[in-house]
């Protein structure tokens, strides 16, 4: 059987991903979106899933290119002068792996994102990372245990299959290759640590090779190639573009948000079973 979730991720961050989220929920093939707690659009987004129960909505928990939940002041070793995440994602990373301090500065504002997350009402669907940095091993153990805590039941496995990747699209052969090959060992332990701990999980995703440019093309050839189990497609849909803290020049945002109501896209989504990570 092939199940299909479809996900937005940077839920919350501002109006434009917003609309996109509840308009390609309500008019296509989105089922999920994983909500960032510390995003500007946050009391929006929340009244937007409430609005509609059907969305699987979950925590994108956010240590990097974001806004923390805590003052700086309580974790100076994780923000720049302006109070943000730091968007050096191997320097943060080597601290985070080496240096307990750190690490208390991790555990502390991932906990605060789970109690700011429980606050809205909002039921967890599952817990997943911007920027996938729950691939770093010290902040999968802690996001585990809270997600343990917090009663989180799925978390989201960011592997994609290079020759399935590949298969679908035909290009970038070497980078699928080397970025699944890569993640693959991270991810086979991720999945067995999420086992062990009660979480359910995704078999694969896609989106990760072509991150920022998951246009109707793209979502069209990786439904025509989708294989058996549980896949997640997650993109970065928004309505427009904006000014303040925008996402990079070369995510076409506009177009993912158009591809998941595109009608081919729709049709051929019709083929699979449409679900969220909880009703796994």
């Amino acid at each position: 059987m092939k199940r299909l979730i479809v996900t937005a991720d940077d839920f919350g961050r501002c109006l434009p991903i917003n609309e996109a989220v509840e308009h390609a929920h309500r008019n296509g093939i989105l089922t999920s979106a994983s909500l960032m707690v510390g995003g500007d659009a946050l009391d929006d987004a929340v009244a937007r899933a409430k609005a509609n129960p059907t969305l699987g909505v979950g925590l994108h928990a956010t240590l990097v290119d974001g806004k923390p939940v805590l003052p700086p002041g309580q974790i100076p070793d994780l923000v720049e002068a302006d109070g943000r995440f730091t968007s050096r994602v191997v320097a943060i990373g080597t601290r985070i792996y080496f240096d307990r301090k750190v690490q208390a500065q991790v555990r502390a504002e991932l906990r605060a994102q789970f109690e700011a997350y429980a606050a809205t009402g909002l039921p967890f669907d599952h817990v997943d990372s911007h920027h996938h940095y729950h691939l770093h091993p010290t902040v999968f153990a802690i996001l585990l245990e809270l997600a343990v805590e917090f009663g989180v039941p799925a978390t989201r496995i960011p592997y994609e299959p290079p020759l399935a990747s590949w298969r679908a699209r035909g290009d970038q052969f070497g980078k699928r290759m080397m970025t699944g090959l890569f993640h693959r060992r991270a991810t086979a332990k991720m999945r067995k640590a999420a086992a062990k701990a009660g979480l359910k999980t995704n078999d694969r995703v896609f989106g990760f090779a072509d991150s920022g440019r998951m246009d109707a093309a793209h979502v069209a050839d990786f439904l025509d190639h989708l294989p058996d189990g549980v896949t997640e497609l997650y993109c970065h849909p928004a309505t427009r573009r904006w000014e303040e803290h925008p996402m990079p020049e070369d995510y076409l945002v506009v177009e993912e948000y158009r591809a998941l109501i595109d009608p081919v896209v729709r049709e051929k989504a019709k083929r699979f079973e449409l679900t969220r990570m909880s009703a796994l």
